[in-house]
């Protein structure tokens, strides 16, 4: 084989090592390999300048260690072997906004730009990859995770199906003036559990199901003449064919309901019942929901909170995302503590009162592992003391709080629980204790009190927590030197990317040699989202709902918000996974993770979440600069 063609196949086989180039076609490989050439970069020597104004050449690390400095701070990326370089302003045909310098001795293939945009024509997969890096990076990790867990769960059907594709029968209907007894007639003669009406045009107007029997027919001796207009459920849940399972899935836990219709262009296309949706091993949403709300005593909740995380370990298992995942561990927690709620307040005589979830609880966030962060918040009756009402409540309280430790959800060591005096309080102390935390120029203080701006009612009857929350929004749009104080907090949290290693890392004992996903990979994102949330007026809590609710009004690209979104729920991801790892040890649940011990694709990925966490960082320094 002649020289030339012998270093063609090398380096072909050597670019098939990493992404993108493992899933292009080899004719566009040798096509790329052939137009390559190889450049060598001394130590500190300078690849890439703004100065050097608009991008020609696209490089390909092939040994040493690249980084890039933005206004002469430290290093903000780090690029590898493998790892292309820049991408975006070969796209955007702009110069680039940091300096790439080598970090020792350098070889690099380089591409000429012409030849760039020729591959990004021709090649769907370095289309893809280049103009949705991040996204083809999490999909390839995504498939190889649900690989990894589907050997146990082959038979499970995935929650990330779209409602179309799930098998279901065509619906059962009546128009609204059908009398009871030919839906009746009907509902037998079909063996279904329930049957839609709808108007002339298709359109669903509600839902009887045969779980309405006892309480609309039975007990009231309903006329068998009725319309069914009259006993109908009106205004049912829709969603349409193109959304997904877990959307259903979130209906039927938060509301309890069995059955979800499906539209297609606001026409009833079929009806999907719990059976229809899920197939998993043990234990499904819905039933889980259903045990959750009918329980009458601990023990019964203490199982459903083992159940909760055995459901979490078969999503993972169906490949659902850390979005909807944490969304639906949030919401099944959520019925877990209102149902202890439920029945301790009954205990107590239905005292009124607003349950606040504090933190990733607060931010619907949590984990196979999140501990108690809670307060209570309320009103005195009249004649009363806040200190006489706080006494009368705080019992209840206690119970509440270790009813939750039993179901798995441990104490706060902090003491950041309503059975604490200092967080059951009521709405003047509530808020005069967000007013010395605003006012204050304390930073430790601030950055503690940081998870009470994330709060949330799970309990509410008399709404104060939405009366706080106005309060607070209010407070702080009059108060700018606030955020820019959290501003400076948010930022002192950098996200551990090193220079010698890829990762900066810490720990002692048996987690020497580690990261903290949650306090330097998460936070950075929770903390600056919580920012711009709270300078755009947006009341959202949850730190995706945050990014994305404050986007326009903050003139943030959405494709720059999704990217910081799907660089958090990675760190998400992998900290649930090994949450998982240890659970399955028997070992006690860590936010920790070796980051030798990731494949190369996941490594790669979590350093380009880092440098999304520094990208945000950024976006806030820039509205707060220091």
């Amino acid at each position: 084989m002649p020289a030339a063609n012998t270093l063609i196949a090398a380096t072909v086989e050597h670019l098939s090592r990493f992404a993108p180039f493992d899933a292009m076609d080899r004719g566009h490989l040798v096509w790329l390999a052939q137009r390559l050439r190889l450049a060598y970069f001394a130590r500190d020597e300078v690849l890439l300048a703004p100065h050097d104004g608009e991008v020609r050449r696209l490089y390909i690390v092939k040994q040493g260690e690249v980084y890039g400095e933005q206004d002469g701070e430290d290093a903000w990326v780090m690029l590898h072997e493998g790892e292309c370089f820049p991408i975006g302003a070969l796209l955007g045909r702009r110069p680039v906004i940091s300096v790439f310098r080598a970090q020792g001795d350098v070889f690099a293939h380089v591409l000429d730009a012409t030849d760039f945009h020729q591959l990004v024509r021709d090649s769907e997969p370095f289309r893809d990859f280049c103009t949705r890096r991040l996204a083809s990076l999490l999909e390839q990790s995504q498939r190889q995770l649900h690989a990894t867990y589907a050997t146990n769960t082959a038979q499970q059907q995935s929650l990330r199906s779209p409602l179309a594709g799930i098998p279901r029968r065509a619906p059962v209907t009546c128009g609204p003036d059908t009398p009871l007894r030919e839906a009746l007639e009907t509902i037998q003669e079909s063996a279904v559990g329930s049957i839609v009406v709808v108007d002339a045009g298709q359109v669903p107007l509600g839902i009887f199901t045969v779980r309405d029997l006892i309480g609309r027919v039975i007990l009231p001796a309903t006329d068998l003449d009725t319309p069914m207009r009259r006993l109908m459920t009106p205004n049912p849940v829709t969603l349409p064919a193109r959304a997904h399972a877990f959307e259903a899935a979130m209906h039927m836990a938060r509301d309890g309901f069995r059955h979800v219709l499906v539209e297609e262009e606001g026409r009833l296309s079929g009806v999907i019942s719990e059976k229809d949706l899920f197939s998993l091993q043990r234990v499904g949403v819905t039933q889980l929901s259903s045990t959750i709300r009918a329980a009458t005593g601990l023990d019964v909740l203490v199982r459903c909170a083992a159940d909760i995380h055995e459901l979490g370990h078969n999503m993972m298992a169906q490949g659902v995302a850390a979005e909807q995942l944490t969304q639906i561990l949030s919401t099944l927690n959520d019925l877990l503590t209102q149902r202890v709620i439920e029945l301790e307040s009954a205990r107590a005589g239905q005292p009124a009162f607003c349950w606040l979830a504090f933190g990733s609880e607060g931010r619907r966030e949590q984990t196979l592992s999140t501990d108690q962060d809670n307060g209570m918040l309320f009103q005195t009756d009249p004649g009363e003391t806040a200190d006489q009402a706080r006494a009368r409540l705080l019992p209840m309280a206690e119970r509440i709080n270790r009813a939750l430790d039993a179901c798995g959800f441990p104490l706060c060591q902090g003491g950041i629980m309503a059975m604490n005096p200092r967080w059951c309080l009521s709405l003047e102390e509530w808020q005069a204790a967000f007013a010395r935390w605003i006012d204050s120029g304390d930073p430790r203080a601030l950055h503690d009190a940081g998870i009470f701006f994330d709060l949330r009612a799970l309990h509410d009857p008399a709404q104060l927590a939405t009366a706080l929350r106005q309060w607070l929004l209010a407070r702080i749009a009059a108060t700018p030197r606030f955020l820019r104080r959290m501003a400076a907090n948010a930022l002192s949290n950098r996200p551990p990317l090193g220079l010698v290693r890829d990762f900066v890392v810490d720990g002692e004992g048996e987690e020497a040699n580690t990261l903290d996903l949650k306090l330097n990979g998460l936070i950075p994102f929770v903390d600056a989202a919580r920012v711009f949330a709270l300078a755009a007026g947006v009341a959202a809590s949850g730190t995706a709902d945050r990014l994305r609710g404050t986007r326009a009004r903050l003139g943030i690209p959405e494709a720059e918000v999704e990217a910081w979104i799907s660089a958090f729920f990675f760190i998400q991801m992998l900290r649930l996974r090994g949450q998982q790892g240890k659970r399955a040890s028997g070992l006690a649940l860590r936010n920790r993770i070796d980051p030798d011990q990731l494949n190369d694709l996941d490594r790669r990925i979590l350093k380009e979440s880092f440098r999304q966490a520094r990208k945000v960082q950024n976006r806030l320094a820039l509205g707060y600069p220091a």
